[in-house]
């Protein structure tokens, strides 16, 4: 495989993330605990199917216990908080927030020992937290007490992902295909939590059902698997700038689609966030990109 186009593979992760706030809300009225279950059961069944064809279950023995379990969790707690926020929040919003990461990710390694936090680093933090006050005010200087809570919890959704990212680098590498163990994992821990937490809530529509499959293929599922191709064997650099581009098309699409309205605040907060991320990274150029 060149490296061209295991890059291109990689984006097509970024187009997939881009879909996931869509789904969440097709998945109404899903609760967030039973829809990681569903979703990562199916995510983890085509990478089962994926693996066996392969014939790459055999490199799965190799990958060391704590390597799972860090995977599981990230993935698990990820999940479980954005699918709850999106049921809190506007999905644009609360989408928005929760896209934080790729700048938390740049900014956080800028106070790991032997980096240094620059100016853009700062000043990135700057925009991108501008738009999620712009987000959270609604561009009117007047606080929207009725959706905090799904703001906060798209907010440690940002920085679950981003110090999962981090940390991910320390506890050790693995195959592509330890990626099915990280969905059927996420699936198998949710599912307990929900019988225990969450009334059993399924969609009534083919629509809604239709968003639950389109979850665990794509952004749940394959996205993870191209990714990790691409990281691995493309340009990491490239993927990690288009990485940025999430948020904008996320809100794009959510438009387009007649779930959320046209409005000036909600745009120039995605500048806001998509920029300070640009800026941040710009600042760290040269350094290796993260992972999702």
């Amino acid at each position: 495989m060149t490296k061209t186009r295991a890059t291109l593979i990689g984006f097509g992760a970024v187009l997939l993330w881009s879909l996931l706030a869509l789904f969440t809300v097709g998945s109404t009225p899903t609760p967030p605990l039973l829809l990681n279950t569903l979703c990562f059961s199916i995510g983890g069944g085509l990478g089962l199917i994926w693996c066996a064809a392969t014939g790459t279950l055999r490199t799965l023995r190799a990958v060391p216990a704590r390597v799972y379990a860090f995977g599981i969790l990230g993935l698990f707690g990820y999940h479980a908080l954005y699918f709850s926020a999106l049921r809190l929040a506007p999905a644009a919003e609360a989408g928005l927030i929760a896209y934080l990461w790729p700048l938390l990710i740049v900014v956080f390694s800028g106070l790991l020992p032997g980096e240094k936090l620059r100016g853009g680093h700062i000043i990135g933090a700057i925009l991108g937290f501008a738009g999620a006050a712009l987000i959270i005010t609604n561009g009117a200087g007047s606080f929207q007490a009725q959706y905090l809570s799904g703001y906060i919890l798209a907010l440690c959704c940002a920085l679950t992902w981003s110090g999962y990212s981090l940390l991910s680098r320390r506890i050790g590498t693995a195959p592509t295909a330890s990626v099915v163990v990280f969905c059927l994992g996420t699936a198998a821990l949710s599912l307990p939590l929900h019988l225990m937490f969450e009334e059993t809530l399924l969609p009534t529509t083919g629509l809604g059902w239709a968003s639950i499959v389109g979850l665990g293929m794509g952004p749940v599922g394959l996205a993870f698997y191209v990714w990790d191709i691409g990281v691995k064997r493309g340009d990491i650099q490239i993927l990690g700038t288009s990485s940025y581009l999430a948020p904008l098309l996320s809100t794009l699409i959510l438009v387009v689609t007649g779930v959320t309205p046209a409005k000036p605040v909600l745009f120039w907060a995605a500048v806001l966030i998509t920029g300070g991320a640009l800026c941040a990274a710009r600042a760290s150029y040269g350094k290796k990109g993260m992972t999702r």
